[in-house]
Order: C-alpha cells, then structure tokens, then sequence
C-alpha cells in the first residue's frame, strides 16, 4: 500500500513538474471554480407558493390552447346537397367556416371538411374546394384553368391517375351529391322538369 503511495506521488511530479501537495491543491481550487460557474448558469429553485403559481398557470394555458385548437378544428355535419350547379357549388370553398369544405370530382361532390388543412383556405390544394377538379388531377396541375370537370382530350394514362384519385375519395369521403347543368331542367309548376329547350306545348323548340 506504502509502495502503491509512492507510485503515485511520483508519478505526479513526473508528469506535472509540481509536488503532491500543490497538486491536489490546484485541484481543489479548480472544483471550487467549477461549482462557482456553473451555480451562475442554474436557476435558482423558485418558493414553493410560486411553483404552484407556475404549474397552474401553465396548466391554464395548455387547456385555453386545447380549447382554441378544438374550436378552429371543428368540422360541420354532413349535408346532403345533392344536384348543385357548378355555381352553386363555389359557395363551399372553405371560405365560409360555417359550410361544409366539398369538393367534386367527375361530376361526383365529396365533402373533405376533414381534410381542411389540405383543401381549407391557406392549404396546398385550397385552389381544387368548391369545384370540379378533375382535368387539375388527371394532370396533376395547378393551373388554373385546369379547374374544370372536362375531361375531353386526356389520355388514357392521365384518365387512370383521375380515375386512382376518384378511388381515394370514395374510400375517404362522404359523398354529398352531384354536378348538374344549369340549363338541364327547371322546375314546373307541379313541381317536375322540363327540359330548359322545350317549349310550353311540350315541343322541341327550333
């Protein structure tokens, strides 16, 4: 143990040039130094009255905050619509947080309100709410005159893509009702429809 000792104390001499003694005197000095530092970089611990002021206020917070999230991210009940103009269908495009976020495709209205991060004001898609935006998907464009249910002139590539999108939608969301032309019917007095290019008589007009 007396042999271990003396290793030691000369071991320290050799490689620091300095006697045990200041040596483990610097030591000390340097924990001294350190502890001195880092107590200048720790908050002190807060009375207890104020960490329980803390803790509830934070508390408070986090539940006004949950509040706030659950308000902004409330999805309106389903509607049926069923036959809309295309018109009639701008009109819930989000921009009202009141309406339903729809959106259709071939002719088909779906209503994506739960996916408003996406298709809501602000979101990458909003430009495709409250319209057919079919061409825009079959191409994959962001064009606004893509916007639009006519999908003449696509070939059968890009109808495939409409068609795997209109797969997702049926699987993700309600179906609300459809596209109709403005000038396909009106109503009668009793209530039916007529073709707008028939006449009183009930023949074609000319």
């Amino acid at each position: 143990m007396v042999a271990l000792y003396a290793a030691v104390m000369d071991t320290i001499t050799t490689y620091t040039g300095l006697s045990p003694a200041a040596f483990f005197t610097i030591l000390a000095l340097m924990c001294v130094v350190y502890k001195t530092v880092c107590s200048m970089f720790v908050d002190p611990e807060p009375p207890e009255d104020l960490k329980n002021k803390l803790i509830s206020s934070s508390a408070a917070a986090s539940a006004a905050t949950a509040a706030n999230f659950s308000n902004q991210t409330m999805i309106p009940e389903t509607v049926q619509l069923g036959d809309v103009t295309e018109h009639e269908l701008r009109a819930y495009d989000g921009s009202d947080p009141n309406k339903p976020l729809l959106m259709a495709i071939k002719g088909q209205i779906y209503d994506v309100s739960r996916s408003r991060m996406f298709y809501g004001p602000g979101g990458p898609y909003a430009m495709f709410a409250g319209r057919d935006a079919s061409r825009a998907l079959a191409l994959m464009s962001f064009d606004p005159q893509d916007l639009t249910g006519n999908v003449e002139g696509l070939s059968d590539s890009e109808l495939e893509v409409l068609q795997d999108w209109e797969y997702k939608f049926m699987e993700k969301y309600v179906k609300v009702g459809q596209i109709v032309s403005e000038q396909t019917s009106k109503p009668t007095k009793n209530g039916d429809k007529v073709p707008e290019n028939q006449n009183h008589d009930g023949a074609e007009a000319q």
